[in-house]
C-alpha cells in the first residue's frame, strides 16, 4: 500500500514506528508531553473518516483496545484521549488531510519514566499541542516497553 500524506514525506514526523497492521501504522509520537503518545496512521491515502472502509473501521476498533489495555498495563493512565483533527493539512494553499488518529494517555498524577517525571497539567481539559522531546534513549527505552506490553 502506497502511503503518501504530507507527513510521510518528512522523515519522523509521525515517530517511530511500534506497530503495523494490515490498514494502519501505529508510531510513538515524537512528542510525550503525554507520557505514551502515539500516532496511529492510516497505510492508504484517505483523506476523511466516511471514506473508511468497513475493514479499516474494524482493524481500528482493535487497535483502540489494544492500544488502551497496553498503556493501562504499562503505565495506567486515568483516561485516554482520540483525536483526528487533520488541522494542519489546510495550513497550505492545496491540502492534502489523511486520516490519522492521535492516541493520548492522560494521567491525573505525575509519572516517572527513566528518571523523567511527567505531569499533565492540563488534566481535564483539551490536551495542549506543546512539544516535549524526551532524549533518544528514553524514547527507545519507551518504545519497548509498549512493545514488550502489545497484545
Amino acid at each position: 500500500m502506497s502511503f503518501k500524506c504530507e507527513y510521510c514525506q518528512i522523515p519522523g514526523a509521525y515517530g517511530n514506528l511500534i506497530y503495523d497492521t494490515d490498514y494502519w501504522l501505529i508510531y510513538l509520537a515524537p512528542s510525550q508531553r503525554y507520557l505514551g503518545t502515539c500516532v496511529v496512521a492510516l497505510k492508504r491515502q484517505c483523506s476523511s473518516l466516511n471514506e473508511l472502509q468497513s475493514e479499516e473501521w474494524s482493524e481500528f476498533t482493535e487497535i483502540v483496545q489494544n492500544m488502551e489495555i497496553t498503556l493501562k498495563k504499562t503505565f495506567n493512565p486515568t483516561l485516554f484521549n482520540w483525536s483526528c483533527f487533520m488541522n494542519s493539512a489546510y495550513r497550505v494553499s492545496s491540502p492534502n488531510p489523511e486520516v490519522h488518529w492521535h492516541f493520548i494517555p492522560r494521567y491525573n498524577k505525575k509519572v516517572e519514566f527513566e528518571g523523567l517525571i511527567f505531569e499533565d497539567p492540563d488534566f481535564g481539559y483539551i490536551p495542549q499541542p506543546l512539544e516535549h522531546k524526551i532524549p533518544d534513549e528514553v524514547m527507545k527505552k519507551l518504545m519497548a516497553e509498549i512493545k514488550k506490553n502489545l497484545r
